[in-house]
């Protein structure tokens, strides 16, 4: 089961190196082992296209890192991942980005707006974080991460980025998917002027996110397998 999952998690590495949503070494995605006391992860050092199976460390929830090597832990990544494990029990994936675009949404008064079919897929469902420096405190930030995160699984990280979660890794990367590409097209409309903007009424809002997240069951699956094969098809060529 581990071996699948992190088969899995190296993908969504590459995945989103091939998008250019990586930043350097400074992000992390992860996803909780079949233990469930323990999460995965990459070493801090190295950059998401060359993550392997192999590469990944195993994290307990505590921050003791019983696979790998202790000095390529990221402190962040444990704060940030391991307080929404042990308080998020439907949530085995969580995926940090730095993208340009949801770095310029997250400095917005505003937030998200509910001003394209992407953003659409999120009404409703996303939080936000006020930026404290970096997350290096288990007490002070992770207990506001926490709080903050709710019941959601999508939050913008004011001033930093954002956090996708998932209670499948296949989950998690749709959530990553429709933020990014929503962010991007806020950032390109709000050219035109915040009141040129079209706003469709909350009631069909509401319908559309109850109709996009009950479009097809194990959400995010058919579109993680489309993106594997495109990798799978992109290392042939190499």
């Amino acid at each position: 089961m581990d071996s699948v999952i992190k088969k899995k998690l190296a993908m969504c590495y590459r995945i989103l190196a091939k998008q250019k949503m990586d930043d350097l070494t400074y992000t992390h995605l992860s996803s909780r082992s079949s233990r469930g006391d323990t999460f995965f992860i990459y070493p801090f050092g190295s950059t998401f296209s060359e993550v392997s199976e192999e590469l990944l460390l195993e994290v307990t929830l505590d921050g003791e890192v019983i696979r790998g090597s202790e000095n390529q832990y990221n402190k962040t990544g444990y704060v940030t991942h391991s307080n929404i494990y042990k308080n998020r029990k439907d949530i085995n994936a969580i995926m940090h980005l730095h993208t340009t675009s949801g770095v310029a949404v997250s400095a917005m008064k505003f937030g998200l707006l509910p001003i394209s079919q992407f953003a659409l897929h999120l009404y409703n469902r996303v939080s936000y974080h006020d930026y404290n420096s970096l997350i290096l405190e288990d007490i002070e930030h992770g207990d506001k991460l926490v709080h903050d995160l709710g019941q959601n699984k999508v939050m913008i990280l004011r001033n930093h980025g954002t956090i996708t979660a998932g209670s499948t890794i296949e989950e998690a990367v749709f959530y990553t998917h429709h933020l990014e590409q929503a962010c991007r097209v806020q950032v390109q409309a709000l050219s035109a002027g915040y009141e040129n903007l079209v706003f469709p009424s909350k009631e069909i809002c509401q319908k559309a996110v109850d109709d996009l997240l009950s479009f097809e069951k194990n959400l995010g699956e058919r579109d993680f397998k489309a993106l594997a094969r495109n990798l799978d098809k992109v290392l042939e060529t190499c």
